[in-house]
């Protein structure tokens, strides 16, 4: 993937979130407040980022399986464990599978940037990735305080207007730093 079109991509999410944010009709708001706890949005994200990680774990290098002489076993073990997560952890299951996505959707837009060093714009994305990739291990590891920070945004009207304008306003930045490579 190249530089241009990784930025892109995080540019126009961010532009996306915050749009969302900055609209914040009921209907925003009560999918935003109702996420944390959805099976639809668990069934999305936790098995899209299930999926995915699978899809890296069956694609390993011989190198990286240790005590076994190809990845397959790893895949069942860690398939199982996804398709058991969702009968003995239901709760905050579609915050986690945002956390997995996020983790490793972050992986190949960091590759772009990787040894350009000769391209400083490069840091904004890669500030906003990393902040991203912070914010979704601190989120798995404590789910419910995404449902907490909803009740907080919401709490004031123009909290979530806020957070929206500085998305959508990094996202643009990210949009036009895209085509300055």
């Amino acid at each position: 993937m190249s530089l241009t079109v990784a930025t892109l991509i995080t540019g126009l999410i961010l532009l996306s979130f915050g749009a969302l944010f900055l609209v914040s009709n009921s209907a925003i708001r009560s999918m935003f407040k109702a996420f944390p706890r959805s099976q639809t949005a668990s069934v999305v994200f936790f098995g899209g980022g299930a999926a995915w990680f699978l899809y890296n774990v069956a694609h390993m290098s011989t190198a990286d399986v240790i005590g076994f002489s190809s990845p397959t076993p790893f895949v069942f073990i860690f398939g199982a464990l996804a398709v058991l997560s969702f009968f003995y952890l239901p709760e905050f299951l579609s915050v986690r599978g945002l956390s997995v996505l996020i983790l490793v959707g972050s992986w190949p837009l960091l590759m772009s940037a990787y040894g350009r060093y000769e391209i400083p714009e490069r840091l904004f994305m890669v500030t906003a990735l990393y902040v991203a990739i912070a914010a979704a291990i601190y989120l798995a590891v404590s789910p419910f305080r995404m449902r907490d920070f909803f009740e907080w945004l919401y709490r004031t009207p123009g909290r979530s207007r806020v957070l929206g304008g500085v998305l959508a306003a990094y996202g643009v930045l990210l949009a036009c730093v895209a085509f300055t490579y």
